[in-house]
């Protein structure tokens, strides 16, 4: 059972260094099977965040040298939440909390691609400027 658990990490850290593999093989694999785009792309959108999330930590990690970063990113996920959600009872006088998580998760997806790609930048030049 340890390997089977290793053998996910692994497959799972291969495909969070390089998160736009499994976004396009998700929207073109299940587009070309279901024939919705929009619904290929949200659902594309939606697993890759998972991989964004972890790689963004990871560089954070690595960037600063702390390990605040899956934390930091839980917490403003969470408050993003708590924000939405007192927005939208405001309005509505009711909280849909499986609305506010698919707005918080997809925006994350927006977030997390513009941090992976500053952290990627930034990761290298610290790479090349050390050397």
């Amino acid at each position: 059972m340890d390997l089977v658990w290793q053998g996910i990490k692994y497959i799972y850290a291969y495909l969070a260094v390089i998160p736009i593999i499994p976004f396009a093989v998700i929207m073109f694999g299940y587009g070309a099977f279901i024939k919705d785009r929009k619904k290929a792309f949200r659902l594309a959108m939606d697993v890759t965040t998972a991989f964004l999330i972890g790689i963004v930590a990871v560089l954070f990690e690595l960037i600063f040298g702390s390990k605040f970063g899956i934390y930091g990113i839980l917490l403003f996920m969470i408050l993003g939440g708590g924000l939405l959600g007192n927005a939208q009872f405001r309005k509505r006088g009711s909280v849909d909390a499986k609305k506010i998580f698919r707005t918080i998760w997809r925006l994350s997806f927006f977030t997390m691609s513009v941090l992976y790609i500053v952290f990627t930048f930034v990761y290298i030049g610290q790479l090349v400027l050390s050397t």
